[in-house]
């Protein structure tokens, strides 16, 4: 048998016994030809010129995504290296050389690293047709099914792979090079170095982990930049601290009581489970890491997506809004209208200011509001049923003696409990309803921040305007073209130091909605699924190379008395337990993050299904079941294989 033929062999034993690893890599490499292919895409660059970052940033991820898993390769080459080491030793035996030993290792892994690249250059044309399509959905442009290779990204998505293998084996390499025959015989024994070396030092690491972890959660649920960074730095060091004192932590528990380590499975349980982490403390803190900055691009992506998709809805009432302090102003847009655009309906009317900030001071006391105008403003009953018109809603009328609110959703409970009299140009006003529905109540020259009192217009037309607005809806988006003119427009007024004019297309708000979602919300997911990967990978190969191990122990335990239905139960507690330590301190540190991010953004903006709590709840639902997978793949392969036959 020839080198060649030695390494083929063993490159489809390592696909067969690192099944996870292998399917890992594979889903990267589909991953990162998926989005090298929106990089390369003709088609997806025309979409708008907004898009002219995208290259640069999806390049910028998968340099982030290269590394991410040149580190997942090096580490599980270097624990196949450990595994197999009296393998290769035993090749120095019968007679090869270091350079052969070395150069077969080599091949085998590129093998590996080869067959995932044509595999998942395959699935990546899939994948790529799915973010196609999502891509072209946004944009509002009909998708059609077109199967075709790039070959630039293929050959981008080739210089990734030789990067992660070339940079992740050349280590390797070197290494089998240097090391003599009773190396390898004894590197299999060999465990993580201890970083803390005595047991009383573990056991004081162990309970100051625990008070830092402690301390960090209460900060970071606390809320602020200062405290979130203080408590991030001490979950930090709880994870590193906790883990690499963890098989010195719990003995010294159970020394103090000692009648709960002989309770059902503990003892097995604990005992497994510290065995394992004494051998892999820094790994595990790394890897509860990397679950972490999961949480945070993936919730980080939904908080942007839904940041994105809210502003987009609450500035789109209507097909265009220009809003101006200086109402000649608008004699110019509708100058241009008139002469180029289409227009169904349109209407000119002013915002009113009102007497005072009355129910302004009230919707910050009530709800989470943030101010903009100094006083309440007023909008004419006629002004409004015209713009409820544009917007195919009734006409609404008011009784005498009375106004209405129109409101955001979020204001709307506030509003409605409200009843005190509103003076406005001498005549006091009762609240007689509450409306709502997107009506651009949002930011600057709006139809008021978050609410507006609509009255009779005799009464506000007796109060100073606050600004003038122009509102059309058009036979058919605007196009950016005609978006540009009107832009150049506003321009002009600003150039010769007039007030900044207000200006809002559905059709550019859309595309902007695509373009920022396509280059923030995508490559978040995409670092995000490597991530977890990665980490889920590690920890399921890790769980699965201790087959024999565990099985050895659980036919002890049935020689000893243990049943199969107790020592079932004791496989999935461990399981659980194994599983769950890296997760919940990444759990923590993201759920507050989320929360946090989402709290800091403008009130009223995340509310209903894009409150912070909703998704909070939605990234850990998405993170569990990727997670849930690697889970029971491990569960089911360590299930069949360990338990013994009854």
């Amino acid at each position: 048998m020839t080198l060649r033929d030695l390494s083929w062999r063993n490159a489809r034993r390592q696909a067969r016994d690192y099944l996870v690893y292998f399917v890992t890599i594979v889903i990267a490499t589909a991953l990162m030809y998926a989005f090298n292919g929106l990089v390369f895409s003709r088609e997806i660059a025309e979409l708008s010129a907004k898009l002219s970052s995208l290259p640069l940033v999806i390049v910028l991820a998968s340099v982030a995504v290269v590394l991410i898993l040149g580190w997942l390769v090096a580490y599980i080459t270097r624990f196949m290296l450990t595994r197999r080491s009296r393998e290769l030793g035993t090749y120095l035996l019968i007679g090869l050389e270091h350079r052969q030993v070395a150069r077969l290792f080599f091949l085998e892994n590129l093998a590996v690293g080869a067959v995932a690249l044509v595999l998942g250059v395959v699935l990546g044309n899939l994948m790529f047709q799915i973010l196609r399509a999502i891509m072209l959905a946004l944009f509002g442009v009909e998708y059609r099914l077109s199967f075709a290779f790039s070959l630039e990204a293929v050959g981008m998505t080739l210089l990734y792979v030789l990067l992660v293998y070339l940079l992740a084996l050349g280590r390797s390499r070197r290494r089998i090079r240097r090391m003599q025959i009773h190396d390898f015989m004894e590197l299999d024994r060999q465990n993580e170095n201890v970083v803390i070396r005595t047991s009383r030092r573990r056991r004081r690491v162990f309970v100051l982990s625990l008070l830092l972890g402690a301390v960090g959660t209460v900060l970071l649920l606390a809320g602020g930049l200062l405290f979130g960074l203080v408590g991030a730095g001490c979950i930090i060091a709880f994870l590193y601290g906790f883990f690499l004192s963890f098989a010195s932590g719990v003995p010294a528990f159970f020394e103090k009581h000692p009648g709960r380590k002989y309770r059902g499975q503990t003892l097995v349980i604990f005992r497994t489970l510290t065995a394992k982490l004494a051998t892999m403390g820094v790994v595990m803190a790394t890897i509860s890491l990397l679950f972490t900055a999961t949480l945070l691009s993936e919730g980080s992506g939904m908080v942007f997506s839904a940041l994105f998709q809210n502003r987009m809805e609450k500035v789109s009432a209507f097909d265009l809004y220009i809003g101006t302090k200086d109402q000649a102003h608008l004699a110019a847009y509708q100058a241009y209208l008139n002469r180029a655009v289409p227009v169904t309906s349109a209407r000119q009317y002013s915002i009113y200011q009102g007497e005072n900030a009355q129910v302004t001071t009230y919707c910050l006391e009530k709800a989470d509001y943030h101010q903009y105008y100094d006083e309440d403003t007023l909008l004419g009953l006629s002004d409004y049923n015209a713009l409820r018109a544009m917007k195919g809603w009734p006409a609404v009328t008011l009784a005498p003696g009375t106004c209405l609110f129109h409101c955001r959703d979020y204001l709307a409970q506030a509003l409605t409990d409200y009843h005190q009299p509103i003076s406005v140009a001498g005549q006091r006003l009762t609240p007689a309803e509450v409306q709502t529905g997107e009506l651009n109540q949002d930011l600057w020259d709006a139809n008021g921040h978050g609410f507006v009192i609509v009255v009779p217009d005799r009464l506000a037309a007796a109060r100073p305007v606050s600004h003038s607005v122009l509102a059309a809806m058009t036979e058919q988006p605007v196009t950016a073209e005609q978006f540009a003119a009107l832009c150049t427009i506003r321009d002009g007024y600003e150039e010769a130091g007039k007030d900044y004019d207000t200006l809002y297309s559905r059709a550019d708000q859309r595309e902007e909605f695509a373009a920022l979602s396509a280059m923030t919300v995508f490559p978040l997911y995409y670092l995000a699924l490597v991530l977890a990967m990665t980490a889920a990978t590690i920890l399921t190969v890790q769980q699965l190379s201790e087959t024999d191990r565990y099985r050895r122990q659980f036919e002890l335990l049935r020689k000893l008395g243990m049943d199969g239905t107790e020592m079932g139960r004791a496989l999935r507690r461990q399981f659980a337990l194994y599983y769950a330590m890296p997760v919940l301190p990444a759990g923590i540190i993201g759920v507050a993050f989320v929360r946090n991010l989402g709290g800091a953004v403008e009130p009223g903006t995340l509310t209903g299904l894009y409150s912070p709590g909703m998704i909070t709840a939605a990234a850990l639902g998405l993170f569990f079941l990727l997670y849930g997978i690697y889970i029971l793949m491990a569960y089911t392969s360590l299930k069949r294989t360990v338990l013994p036959e009854p």
